[in-house]
């Protein structure tokens, strides 16, 4: 396989899980008329999430375009062998980004700077594939960071962009309400049924189910919830906005007021990795002490 074909085939895979996602867009936008599920402020939601494709596309193009070229002088520079190419080593670049990005995703909600890009995929009310376009700007940076270290076991820059792009794809089906359960595909896939859960803002819901393509990671690391009653969709704290820019810096700017308020080096580090929510524990003289997860 050529790097060429590589590159032929993640297009012919982007695309066909975008007809899907469209698909269901389209089931989803219909049944809001005739149910007027939606109302107004559905749509308004739909348009907000769309709308934060704005200044991700942006900073993707930016990120990419560098991301790839520093990858590429890494490889040549660093790393004396190199997968080939093949429908073999394809497949397990997926199994391996998918792994990396169940890591990428828990940090996400673990450190607060990372939850800060994070947030704005978590902010919606609803649950539809509108969602699932719905990112903070420079998610695209974490993402090619965390999956750095694939080039050092040896996957070619081509081989690892197309896996992240095949795990990312994927997940664009599974932000529907339309799909019930999916029996036994449920204990090994990311199915609709799993990925409501993981945007749940009930006290179960909280920080479970972050893989992308395979649940199994959930399992063996202790952090699967199956769907029980249907979630509440959202942040935990009150924020209901459908403002494009609200929603795009939503958490921005409470995270930059904390950090200039920082009254000692350990207290700026917790801000930024430590756990959304996060505060000093005034009646210890300012000693640090992790806060429940309700400020998400």
């Amino acid at each position: 396989m050529t790097p060429e074909a590589l590159e032929q085939f993640s297009s012919s895979l982007d695309e066909a899980f975008y007809v899907i996602g469209g698909a269901i867009l389209a089931i989803e936008f219909v049944k809001g008329l005739f149910t007027r599920s939606f109302r107004w402020r559905g749509y308004a939601d739909m348009f907000a999430s769309f709308s934060t494709q704005i200044p991700f596309l942006l900073m993707e193009i930016f990120v990419l375009t560098f991301a790839y070229a520093g990858y590429v002088a890494i490889a040549e520079t660093y790393v004396s062998w190199r997968m080939p190419i093949t429908i073999g080593t394809a497949a397990l670049a997926v199994l391996v980004a998918d792994f990396v990005y169940y890591w990428e995703h828990r940090f996400a909600h673990e450190w607060r700077s990372l939850w800060t890009q994070h947030a704005v995929h978590h902010s919606s009310r609803f649950m539809n594939i509108s969602v699932a376009f719905r990112f903070g700007p420079l998610e695209g940076v974490t993402s090619a960071i965390f999956h750095l270290p694939m080039l050092f076991l040896g996957f070619a820059p081509e081989l690892i962009f197309f896996a992240i792009i095949v795990v990312q794809a994927y997940q664009i089906w599974i932000h529907t309400e339309l799909i019930g359960k999916l029996g036994p595909l449920d204990g090994v896939l990311n199915t609709p049924a799993n990925h409501r859960v993981h945007h749940g803002c009930d006290a179960k819901y909280l920080d479970t189910n972050y893989g992308g393509i395979l649940i199994i990671w959930d399992r063996l690391f202790g952090t699967y919830q199956q769907e029980e009653e249907t979630p509440r969709y959202g942040l935990k704290r009150d924020f209901d906005s459908v403002h494009p820019l609200v929603v795009w810096f939503s958490e921005l700017p409470r995270f930059f007021h904390d950090l200039k308020h920082a009254r000692s080096f350990g207290e700026w580090w917790m801000y930024v990795f430590g756990p959304p929510g996060w505060a000093p524990n005034p009646a210890n003289d300012g000693a640090p002490k992790p806060a429940a997860t309700t400020a998400k």
